[in-house]
């Protein structure tokens, strides 16, 4: 026989739920700060473990076990799963995509050889642009030639392993948080440095291409841009 649909089946299904449930106890276990996809910003979190028990006219009795960790936002009050705390904070993706830009440019302008005055130029434009406001043509140049003489390097070297890891350590952890037109722009970017005293050199072609790698574009993609970079807007 079908259960009773109608009004009074309603009902009694209504006081069954009034008279049995489920309540979860929260405890705070840690706390930090995180971007909130309901606020759309930085807020503080709190992180959240809870334990289910079964209630009798709301009073708990049975243990349900635990439920899953959980971040509660200090502001909505909204709960997520704990994937949301991957996402990094816009302070810290201002930072990244900083510290990022700037690398880039120091393995263009080291692959290049001796920094012309125009890359220098447009290697400090692009990382003032994206948050190093004091940055200088001469500050740049002083970066490169103390990388050279760390490493050891002669200018105009494919990328040497040691820069390549740099560009893997500030980007790997950026792409993830890029859409395509971010990180195509930053590996354009590199190509107009390196663009800006001539034509590509190959040391450039493979300082870029190990941007391109870190970024996650593919090399028929890089090699795209490569060549778009080059024709003239």
């Amino acid at each position: 026989m079908l259960p009773e649909r109608g009004p009074n089946g309603h009902a009694a299904a209504a006081g069954l739920s009034r008279l049995l449930g489920t309540r979860t106890a929260w405890t705070a276990v840690g706390d930090g700060e995180f971007f909130c996809p309901g606020c759309g910003g930085d807020r503080n979190y709190q992180r959240l473990a809870g334990r289910r028990r079964f209630t009798l006219l709301g009073v708990p009795l049975l243990p349900r076990g635990e439920s899953a960790p959980t971040v509660e936002c200090a502001a909505c009050r909204h709960h997520y799963g704990t994937d949301v705390l991957d996402h990094p904070t816009t302070t810290r993706f201002a930072a990244m995509l900083r510290d990022a830009v700037h690398t880039v440019a120091l393995a263009v302008l080291t692959a290049g050889g001796i920094c012309s005055r125009a890359s220098l130029e447009t290697a400090a434009t692009g990382v003032r642009a994206a948050g190093f406001d004091d940055c200088t043509e001469d500050q740049l140049a002083a970066l490169v030639e103390a990388l050279e003489a760390d490493t050891g390097r002669f200018t105009g070297e494919p990328c040497a392993a040691g820069l390549a890891i740099e560009l893997h350590e500030a980007l790997d952890p950026l792409a993830p948080h890029l859409a395509a037109p971010g990180r195509e722009s930053i590996l354009l970017q590199g190509a107009r440095i390196a663009l800006a005293d001539g034509p590509y050199t190959p040391a450039e072609r493979d300082a870029l291409a190990t941007v391109g790698a870190a970024l996650t574009i593919c090399p028929t993609d890089v090699t795209r841009l490569l060549t778009a970079a080059r024709t003239p807007s």
